[in-house]
């Protein structure tokens, strides 16, 4: 009888040690490192090289804020925090792999960077000698006119993409290059095809 007694109090003991483990909120220090680390990501700018892991970092944490408040709401013998705690874990791991990521990724962006503004360079160059052999005649005056405009939307496009490279906004530097590179290829291609009809025509 004894025995069961104690196996029972054995029993009761080991549940409410449960249950006060449960109910113990996370402390204030490990929700501000978590934060931290999720800021850390952001300062990284994780956010806008890798934002499917800082979103999902930064999510975890909001929800394990919320489930923190939720279960500080209830009465005290009914408070749960493990989802929270696990949350909070989600969060700073998140975090701390989206900073990573993002470093990595930002290397790749700059090197793309790089190439097409170089290859961006060259096409505009290009566009230059082509324009000065196109031909001068009333017809293709107006066209010349519109290419010419062209040829410095590209050239402010490029010097756009210089500028954001040498703050490090790699992400915008690749975009311009990109859209001033893909204008000069076309303008390329535009002012060969005039140059060709005016040669065809002028061995007729």
């Amino acid at each position: 009888m004894r025995n069961r007694i104690a196996l029972s109090l054995i029993a009761a003991i080991a549940v409410l040690a449960l249950v006060a483990g449960c109910a113990k909120a996370p402390d204030p220090a490990r929700i501000d490192a978590v934060k931290a680390a999720v800021q850390a990501a952001k300062t990284a700018e994780a956010d806008r090289y890798v934002p499917n892991l800082y979103n999902a970092a930064n999510d975890s944490l909001n929800a394990a804020l919320a489930e923190i408040e939720k279960q500080n709401s209830k009465f005290a013998l009914f408070r749960k925090y493990g989802v929270a705690t696990h949350l909070l874990q989600v969060a700073e791991e998140k975090a701390k792999e989206a900073a990573q990521a993002a470093a990595v990724k930002k290397e790749e962006v700059k090197n793309e960077a790089t190439g097409l503004i170089k290859q961006a360079t060259d096409g505009l160059a290009q566009v230059k000698k082509l324009f000065a052999k196109a031909p001068r005649g009333k017809e293709g005056r107006q066209a010349l006119e519109l290419i010419k405009g062209d040829i410095t939307t590209v050239e402010n496009t490029l010097a756009e993409a210089t500028a954001a490279m040498e703050k490090g906004d790699y992400l915008t530097a690749r975009d311009k290059a990109k859209a001033a590179s893909d204008k000069a290829t076309s303008l390329t291609n535009e002012l060969q095809e005039v140059i060709g009809k005016k040669a065809a025509l002028t061995k007729k």
